[in-house]
């Protein structure tokens, strides 16, 4: 029995590497391959180490030439090997190969497994710090529907020797998780850290599929990331699934609306139409090459200090319900959103907001951190090619305030004068006046108490999905009784 003394303090055992491989390579169902290209079989090297990996290890391969890899998976559409489409088809292929070359009379327990990644390490110039995709295809009982856990992982270390262990320590978890944790997903992404820190390595991207998650919402998970502090921001598409950012944003013109979308009105919808008739105008802005981004920072999912999970829940179905691609991030200023895209394009960028966000730009309180204060994070803002698109606000007294009227501190009054003068700033002139007095927390307070009327402050169809889905709080009983 295990010694306790007196003040000792719960806490959570984290097992090592070997432990979780030996556990692996112990149970006599577990048996599967490991195909890893771009970094060495970092993965694999820690179940041989291990012990016992003859009972698990079928095949350990990596197919570095391009000509081989290229007959072995087909040659992509793209001519890319580091991408989702290429793990897929490493996966696909050697699930398949072990179907096809182990008997079932022969192996009747079998949980068959692939774990796969293709990664691209640091360059030599160390310019470029790499980044990889990694996923796992398995069973937990021989005769049920495979499971999957894909994720997008970039690298944060400058040497490629730290980037290979670091990828296999991830790796090693990764199986550990899915076979040991499928049951909590929330824990099991936090583990894919075991002995690992946030500055080695970060996950942009995280998708679980197959019977044991089907009630896994991957829009959950994205946030799960973040709210973690594994990444600075995920995106999802319409489908609900997360996507990688470079995928969506590589080289695009991007327009960005940050809201809080709870739930989204007429208002933000005029904002985002008017906004992008005028973006597409502007030179330099193809409309084919342009992505329309609807962002929700971290801070707007807090509520009295924690982060509503179902809230969050209800803005992204009803955001994708619309068509909509949404990201998710923990820039609380502007100025770091910009950063954050201009990783991804050089190309135009736009901002749609209202008066009050604008004029939060120009407080220099959210700007104390930085060493050259707001000057600094101005030309982190303005000094890539960006224009803010400023919708009106109806005041109390009937009046408007827009860009030439707004007031901003009067130590900012010169600097804001700078900006607007050189077309930085720029009014939705377009608008529909009848819209100006509709707040999301009207609407949610109106649905909260039952009123009558919110819907018609919603853009067509919103409120249909608002009662469908039950969302913010309403009461699905409410259906019946509008009918």
């Amino acid at each position: 029995m295990e010694i306790t003394l007196k003040g000792d303090k719960e806490f959570e055992d984290i097992p090592s590497l070997k432990t979780k491989a030996l556990r692996i390579n112990l149970n006599e169902n577990i048996y599967g391959t490991f195909a890893e290209i771009g970094a060495g079989q970092e993965t694999v090297r820690q179940f041989f180490r291990a012990g016992g990996g003859s009972g698990t290890i079928a095949k350990a391969m990596s197919a570095y030439d391009k000509d081989f890899s290229d007959a072995i998976y087909g040659v992509e559409n793209d001519g890319r090997y580091v991408t989702e489409a290429r793990l897929r088809k490493m996966l696909n292929h050697e699930i398949k190969l072990i179907e096809e070359r182990l008997s079932r009379d022969k192996h009747p327990n079998k949980m068959f497994f692939s774990y796969a990644n293709t990664v691209a390490t640091i360059d030599f110039a160390k310019q470029y710090k790499g980044h990889g995709w990694v996923g796992i295809r398995y069973q937990i009982e021989q005769d049920k529907p495979y499971n999957e856990i894909i994720l997008h992982l970039r690298f944060k270390e400058n040497d490629a020797r730290l980037q290979q262990e670091t990828l296999g320590i991830l790796g090693t978890n990764l199986i550990y998780g899915a076979y040991y944790k499928y049951n909590e997903p929330k824990k099991l992404l936090r583990y894919l850290y075991d002995h690992l820190d946030k500055d080695q390595i970060e996950i942009d991207t995280i998708n679980f599929s197959g019977p044991v998650f089907e009630n896994v919402d991957n829009r959950l998970m994205s946030l799960q990331l973040v709210k973690n502090n594994m990444t600075d921001a995920v995106m999802f598409a319409p489908d609900g699934n997360n996507v990688l950012p470079a995928k969506i944003l590589y080289k695009k013109n991007i327009l960005a609306l940050r809201g809080s979308f709870r739930p989204v009105t007429k208002v933000n919808i005029d904002m985002f139409q008017k906004s992008y008739e005028m973006f597409v105008k502007e030179n330099k802005v193809d409309p084919n090459n342009t992505q329309v981004v609807f962002e929700i920072t971290l801070s707007n999912l807090r509520a009295e200090g924690e982060i509503d999970e179902q809230d969050f829940m209800d803005r992204a179905k009803l955001l994708c319900s619309l068509g909509h691609t949404v990201l998710i991030s923990n820039f609380q200023e502007y100025y770091k959103l910009v950063e954050y895209f201009s990783q991804y394009s050089k190309n135009r960028m736009g901002l749609a907001m209202g008066v009050n966000n604008l004029v939060d730009i120009f407080d220099e309180k959210y700007y104390r951190h930085l060493s050259g204060g707001i000057l600094e994070a101005f030309g982190k803002l303005f000094f890539k090619d960006l224009r803010v698109y400023l919708y009106p606000m109806v005041n109390e007294d009937g009046t408007l305030t827009d860009s030439e009227n707004l007031k901003v501190h009067p130590r900012m009054k010169e600097l804001y004068k700078f900006f607007k003068y050189n077309g930085k700033v720029v009014d939705i002139t377009d608008y529909d006046p009848e819209i100006l007095t509709i707040f999301s927390r009207s609407v949610l307070k109106a649905i909260a108490q039952g009123n009558k009327g919110w819907e018609s402050m919603l853009p067509p169809g919103v409120a249909k999905i608002i009662k469908e889905k039950s969302l913010f709080g309403f009461e699905a009983e409410e259906v019946f009784r509008d009918h």
